[in-house]
């Protein structure tokens, strides 16, 4: 067990946390939530021992080890996969030679009854124990297995881990922690760098692993899939919570609810006494009364709300320009690099307006089409063309690390902005939370998240009708996903969305394409359905030791669900529009006869008696349109 007990940690002089205790047991699944911000990974670092707290104390039993993951790291490796993955079973070695040392002592001793030969024999059991679970005698299968189930091919294995991608990288490092098994899996966003058949398959590795596992994610689905405890930190404390993100969020909105009438209710109470005090201040026979009711004030423990996070990217798609019918359309389309034929054979006919996305393993050729459509890849064979009147906007998967990084924030939107656009630049840098203090910050400053959302940004400033986004969602926090998905629902012209977040696709998109061993396979509907019935699910499953597959009941019901909650999204978002036609529509009658009133001229009765109630029914629809407002933006 961990015991975390009063711990606190400053940040520029501010509490970051303070007075935190909680514990984690052996085989807790333990979602770690809070806004942007709220010290999530400094947390972790804490537990792991990588970043000492200003108070506190945090005990690890003994013999028990901590794993980590940071969000972000440089790895070092210098020799192929399969090697860099068998250094996880280095403490394996060490527990094998410490397993001869003890068991040597053991039979050299005979002072059976003393309490030294007595921790002997623990220790021993203890790292008999943990070989067991480590399956020393296992080793290059255990390493192979992990491997292929994080989405290497057994001809990677004897590559070197140095010409792989930074996110291929991250994947061996991850495989080394898995191997290691420690007692304590502490995860910073480890799906970051994964695809959806690499996620389905940690997700069962990590509901099957022996020890406990800590998570920082804004993947909903994974979270929900994985935990059953949520740990909320907020405003220098924590929440605990014993159920998975979901219903945390449905039981957090309870909480602070009840906190809000509690306020009111004590701010009533507060309101009631201030005023006695005030009228009897002065009265004699009322100064037992009034001392009485001046000391309750002191002793009366103040009801303080929890901070909720009002920042959340604002914005929506431009109209889409007309195009022709048909949109994308490629006959037997092939793309190779070098030996390696990625596809071959597509064809590909999109119509205008549809939402398609492109899912499978990372490197089946995903973002390779998105390039081949946007006109970045030229050299393929077979035919491809786009549609009459087809314009186009395009979010690639480094689009954040193209920015130019000595322009600054103002300057990036300025340098492309155009015509009526130019005076609204910092009112859409505003709907990307750029503030006026960050406008002249410089590019390479910025926080991952920030240049992604500087990068969405630039999308709004060219109206397009056919819209390409490349795994928008890294770097994007839970609210501001689902902000971009309620603008992609609302966008007019033709979508193609390359993602790994199934949660994001679910509701977005209702026709998908799977890039799987060099062919491109068409599916009629919703990524839950395809995860449910396609050959992802049991690839999955088969790919590493934890063969344990979820039940396609709780897939198909987290499906309904996601259906549910897209159909009250779109009623929410309609009743604010209705109201806000209603309101133009009594506006412009009102006006009407403001211009009339203007003239001078007398008018009948009648007229007036209808003014008035013109205004009374704007004023109605304004408190309705506010309270669908509230409704809508609670939803989120």
């Amino acid at each position: 067990m961990i015991s975390v007990n009063n711990l606190s940690v400053q940040f520029t002089g501010t509490d970051l946390f303070s007075g935190v205790t909680f514990n984690i047991g052996d085989r807790d699944r333990i979602g770690l939530v809070g806004m942007n911000g709220a010290g999530k990974s400094t947390l972790l670092k804490i537990l792991c021992g990588w970043q000492e707290p200003e108070s506190g104390t945090l005990v690890v039993a003994s013999g028990q080890t901590v794993g980590y993951l940071p969000q972000e790291m440089v790895p070092d490796a210098i020799g192929t996969v399969i090697d860099e993955a068998l250094t996880a079973f280095s403490e394996l070695d060490e527990l094998e030679r410490e397993q001869e040392r003890l068991t040597a002592e053991i039979a050299e001793r005979e002072d059976y009854e003393s309490a030294e030969y007595t921790r002997l024999l623990e220790r021993h059991n203890e790292v008999t124990e943990h070989l067991a679970v480590l399956g020393g005698g296992r080793r290059r299968e255990q390493a192979e297995k992990v491997l292929l189930g994080l989405g290497f091919k057994h001809e990677d294995f004897e590559r070197p881990v140095a010409v792989f991608s930074g996110g291929w990288q991250m994947r061996v490092e991850l495989a080394k922690l898995l191997l290691r098994h420690p007692d304590f899996l502490l995860l910073d966003e480890p799906t970051n760098h994964l695809d959806i058949v690499s996620i389905q398959w940690l997700e069962n590795y990590l509901s099957s692993y022996s020890g406990a596992v800590v998570l920082v994610s804004h993947d909903r689905t994974f979270l929900d899939n994985i935990t059953t405890r949520t740990i909320e930190i907020t405003a220098g404390r924590i929440y605990d919570y014993r159920c998975p993100y979901s219903e945390y969020v449905v039981q957090m909105q309870e909480r602070r609810a009840s906190q809000m009438a509690q306020l009111t209710n004590q701010q009533r109470q507060v309101a009631q006494i201030e005023a006695f005090i005030e009228r009897f201040r002065y009265k004699a026979t009322k100064a037992k009364q009034v001392q009485s009711r001046v000391k309750m004030l002191e002793r009366m423990d103040k009801i303080t709300v929890d901070e909720v996070s009002t920042e959340s990217i604002h914005f929506q798609f431009p109209p889409a320009p007309h195009s022709g019918k048909i949109v994308v359309e490629a006959q037997h389309l092939g793309k190779a690099y070098g030996d390696n034929q990625v596809f071959d054979g597509v064809d590909l006919l999109l119509t205008a307006g549809r939402k398609v996305a492109f899912v499978g393993r990372n490197g089946e050729g995903k973002s390779t089409m998105a390039k081949i459509i946007v006109g970045d890849i030229n050299d393929y064979t077979g035919t491809f063309r786009l549609g009459a009147g087809v314009v186009l906007g395009y979010y690639a998967q480094n689009q954040a690390a193209m920015l130019n990084l000595d322009r600054t924030v103002f300057e990036t939107i300025d340098d492309i902005a155009l015509g009526d656009i130019r005076p609204k630049i910092r009112n859409i840098l505003g709907s990307f939370l750029f503030g006026d203090d960050d406008m002249d910050k410089k590019v390479r400053v910025l926080s991952g998240g920030e240049k992604a959302r500087l990068a969405l940004a630039k999308l709004l400033l060219t109206p397009c009708n056919l819209l390409i986004l490349d795994e928008p969602t890294n770097h994007l926090d839970m609210n501001s996903k689902d902000i971009l998905k309620n603008a992609l629902l609302q966008y007019t012209g033709t979508l193609i969305v390359v993602s790994h977040d199934r949660d994001f696709l679910s509701g977005l998109t209702d026709e998908l394409y799977e890039f799987r061993d060099g062919a491109v396979h068409e599916f009629k509907g919703d990524i839950m359905e395809f995860l449910e019935s396609s050959s992802l699910t049991n690839d999955a499953a088969v790919a590493g030791p934890a063969a344990k597959v979820k039940d396609n009941s709780a897939s198909k019901q987290a499906y309904e669900q996601s259906k549910e909650r897209e159909r009250e999204r779109r009623k929410l978002q309609n009743a604010v529009a209705q109201k806000e036609k209603e309101i133009e529509e009594l506006e412009a009658q009102v006006a009407a006869k403001d211009e009339l009133l203007a003239t001078g001229q007398p008018q009948e009765a009648a007229f007036y008696k209808d003014y008035e109630q013109l205004k009374r029914q704007l004023e109605q629809k304004m408190e309705e349109w506010e309270e669908a407002v509230v409704a809508a933006e609670n939803f989120q």
